[in-house]
């Protein structure tokens, strides 16, 4: 199985990456309540080889990022910080889309002192903003990346003609959206990532942890098989479902984020992968 994944011809990283959505408070809002605890695992990510870290300035808001740069910097070389803009945070668990030109600018430029950085890697635009037109949104990025504040761009929470407009107006190089064993509502984006090549992040790979609550089904059936938790089956199904798909899983336990890794070493047969694709549901 293909460990890695380059994008954009010169940006290489693991395919297992890492989500720092979950490093923050209750709600995404807010510190931790240990945040100390928060600096000793990004650190033990970073040990264990992984070499991607997905942020966003709206998780805390600004915490994660900050916490980021407290643990890693100065960042040592080959780490991929991914950031995005374009959500406000008015309270816990509220997001609310901001992308006119001007706010993504701020944001990027605040991100950009967070994290400590002249220049980041790969700046995504969070979700487009109905109330603003998208080539607006897309320009602002294509502006700021012709300025070199951001190398790469890329989108999440797309469809397959919002990626085509996009890349009419500038190269982009990956879609982060919501996917996973048993919600493949995006399988189209997928197809199109693939197409273009294009890197794919599935955010929520494990369906937000109900694939680790299942008592039954296939994915218990298969993981039973491999003595292997149902999490660990769901991420390596995606490792295995397309060669763009990086998966960033998050966490804020060492011990989860250790179990994950194990999904890179689990071989599932033809057998287990067919009947795993072959088994979907509708989401909620």
């Amino acid at each position: 199985m293909q460990t890695r994944l380059t994008i954009g011809k010169d940006l290489s990283f693991r395919r297992l990456g890492f989500g720092a959505m979950r490093i923050t408070g209750p709600g995404v809002w807010g510190p931790p309540r240990h945040p100390s605890d928060a600096v000793v695992l990004l650190r033990h990510v970073v040990d264990s080889g992984v070499n991607l870290i997905d942020t966003a300035d709206s998780y805390g808001p600004d915490i994660s990022e900050e916490l980021i740069a407290q643990a890693l910097h100065p960042y040592p070389a080959g780490l991929v910080i991914a950031t995005k803009g374009g959500n406000l945070r008015p309270g816990p668990s509220e997001w609310v889309a901001d992308c006119r030109p001007e706010h993504l600018r701020g944001a990027c430029e605040g991100s950009l002192r967070r994290l400590r950085l002249e220049c980041i890697e790969l700046y995504q635009l969070h979700r487009v903003d109905p109330k603003v037109p998208f080539d607006d949104q897309i320009g602002a990025l294509r502006d700021l990346q012709r300025e070199g504040k951001i190398r790469h761009i890329g989108l999440s929470n797309v469809t397959t003609s919002q990626l085509a407009r996009a890349q009419a107006i500038a190269e982009i190089v990956s879609v982060q959206n919501r996917y996973n064993v048993t919600d493949r509502t995006h399988e189209d984006v997928l197809e199109a990532c693939e197409k273009g090549g294009l890197a794919f992040l599935p955010f929520f790979p494990l369906g937000a942890g109900d694939h680790a609550r299942r008592d039954g089904g296939v994915l218990a059936r298969v993981a039973t098989a491999h003595g292997a938790a149902p999490s660990q089956i769901a991420l390596a199904w995606l490792l295995r479902r397309s060669h763009v798909i990086a998966p960033i899983p998050g966490t804020s336990s060492r011990t989860h984020f250790d179990e994950n890794l194990v999904a890179e070493r689990i071989t599932l047969s033809d057998a287990d992968f067919a009947e795993l694709s072959a088994h979907r549901e509708e989401p909620a």
